[in-house]
């Protein structure tokens, strides 16, 4: 009976230690408080900071405002300066007067009108561009080892200037298909080819989703562009001479002489049947001025050094944008301010709570990165620059979780987390949202492609397995439809000035949103295993360093 009874209190002590090293991994020693997630919501999204735009003054206190409490928390400056990573960025303004399509040339000549049959956008590259060469239709445009897909094949581009359509083949899955028809590489592989300029057509597909006159709302918009150690802008293609983007009338005068017709080429495109290029027989002058100035804008950098002596350099990355889009055109509104209240100051905020009770509870076994990133709204930008400028070793990076507008305005009961399908963070994100009764649902709108179009996407292309939360549809309230809300939200205030503090901001979800994170980033960085990417992700084997 007494070897019983001893046998019993070892097991006791053997399960109460199971027990807190279980709580030691993955839940933190210190409480959320949302009265600290409502006060940095609130300065990020006042109307003093003007909207947060890349490059601004308010954007700076912002900044200055994160690094603040990064260096109150204890954390270590990870920046080049500091907490701060200065991104150096050019930004090109179009001289709209100055802008030329012709098709054909002598007394065929066609003038196109801007911006009425087409529009253009500034150039990073150069202050003054002009280009006149034949022209070849390359379909889409894209290449797809994968999908055994080759737009180019039997087709002589160099010297010349493609045209492509806009979209990709409708088989292709969404995700895979949002990268692989991506407008960056629809450039690549045209310059890889030899082209020497690029043109988009505008088609009935794309007319349904966003239509051309929508899309003037933007005319004189300016470019930006980080700039590489040699001051030159990332991501251009140097030896385009120009480009435009042509409606669908234009685009007809464009195939004139061509073998096929537009209108068969656009009946092909809507019935998602195969479409081949071919010589538009004809030739196309390009031409635009730009005026270009160099700013700055900073990523926020800091790190919560790890425990242990060997997992202490790698590290577990929490990445939010802080900026927004600044001052809405329309001058002739009372509240012009786009103070970005979900978009991203409550990503923002998140995160801040999440270092704070990180820094304050025991520490993680791994080191934890949190990256406050500018330029978001620009095309990923300040996240693109630390990737391609990491101030800690991309290798030791083992996961990113990103926290860009969680739609804090109902009381939700589970969770989305894009990418969760292609890494083993979707089982980590489970268990850590179902900790607190909180569900991990698959992703809702797949067609979006969402996966690819936030700060994370630069992560996944350095081969790091990466998943971007974000509230779900359910509500845990009896008669509260969380999809609606999530869908009135965009409907209403996405992008406007009307996503500010008066929305009905609900911080008790906030807490929950910030101790999911916080348990996403404690099992990561205590487990022993590195995050690894699925064996049949294509992410991850096309970018992945590992994979099972």
């Amino acid at each position: 009976m007494k070897l019983i009874k001893q046998f019993s209190l070892t097991a006791l002590v053997a399960l109460l230690a199971a027990c807190s090293q279980q709580n030691s991994s993955e839940v933190a020693t210190v409480s959320v408080e949302k009265a600290r997630i409502k006060a940095h919501l609130e300065f990020l999204a006042d109307d003093q900071l003007e909207g947060r735009d890349t490059g601004s003054q308010g954007y700076e206190i912002a900044a200055n405002y994160v690094a603040a409490e990064f260096k109150k928390m204890g954390l270590v400056p990870a920046g080049e300066d500091g907490y701060m990573q200065r991104v150096p960025f050019r930004r090109a303004y179009l001289d709209q007067n100055s802008t030329v399509v012709k098709i054909g040339s002598g007394s065929d000549t066609v003038e196109l009108k801007y911006p009425q049959d087409y529009m253009m956008g500034a150039s990073t590259a150069t202050t003054e561009s002009s280009v006149k060469a034949d022209v070849v239709f390359v379909g889409y445009g894209l290449i797809a080892e994968d999908y055994d897909y080759n737009d180019y094949e039997g087709l002589d581009v160099k010297g010349k200037i493609v045209v492509a359509l806009t979209g990709r083949p409708k088989a292709w899955p969404s995700e895979e298909g949002a990268h692989l028809g991506s407008g960056k590489l629809k450039s690549a592989h045209a310059a890889e080819h030899g082209a020497i300029g690029f043109v988009t057509l505008h088609t009935p597909k794309r007319e349904k989703v966003r239509s051309y006159t929508t899309s003037l709302n933007y005319l004189g918009s300016p470019s930006l562009r980080w700039l590489d150690k040699d001051d030159a802008p990332y991501g251009v293609q140097k030896q385009f001479k120009g480009g435009a983007y042509l409606n669908m009338e234009a685009g007809k005068k464009l195939f004139a002489n061509a073998p096929t017709s537009l209108e068969d080429i656009f009946a092909l495109d809507t019935e998602d049947k195969e479409i081949k290029g071919f010589d538009l027989n004809t030739s196309i002058e390009l031409a635009s001025k730009s005026r270009h100035e160099k700013i700055t804008s900073p990523n926020i950098v800091a790190v919560l050094p790890g425990s242990d002596p060997v997992l202490k350099d790698e590290y577990v990355v929490f990445t939010a944008h802080l900026d927004h889009i600044g001052l809405a055109k329309d001058v002739t509104t009372k509240d012009r301010i786009n103070n970005g209240a979900m978009d991203n100051a409550s990503g923002v905020s998140v995160l801040l709570e999440t270092a704070r009770v990180l820094a304050n509870s025991e520490r993680p076994r791994r080191s934890i990165l949190f990256t406050v990133v500018t330029g978001e709204e620009k095309g990923l930008l300040g996240a693109s620059y630390f990737a391609n400028n990491p101030t800690v070793p991309l290798t030791s990076m083992v996961a990113n979780v990103n926290l860009d507008m969680p739609v804090l305005l109902y009381d939700f009961a589970d969770v989305i987390a894009f990418g969760a399908n292609h890494s083993s963070m979707g089982a980590v994100v489970e268990k850590a949202a179902g900790q607190l009764g909180i569900g991990l649902s698959p992703d809702p709108m797949p067609e979006q492609a969402i996966f690819t179009r936030s700060d994370h996407y630069n992560f996944v292309k350095k081969g790091i397995p990466s998943v971007f939360l974000m509230t779900g549809f359910t509500s845990k309230t009896e008669g509260e439809d969380g999809g609606k809300v999530w869908g009135e939200f965009f409907a209403k205030h996405y992008h406007k000035p009307s996503d500010s503090l008066d929305l009905p901001i609900n911080y008790d979800a906030a807490k929950v949103f910030a101790d999911v994170n916080i348990r996403i980033g404690l099992t990561v960085a205590n487990q022993d295993e590195r995050p690894y990417w699925l064996e049949d992700s294509f992410f991850g084997k096309t970018f992945g360093q590992t994979a099972k």
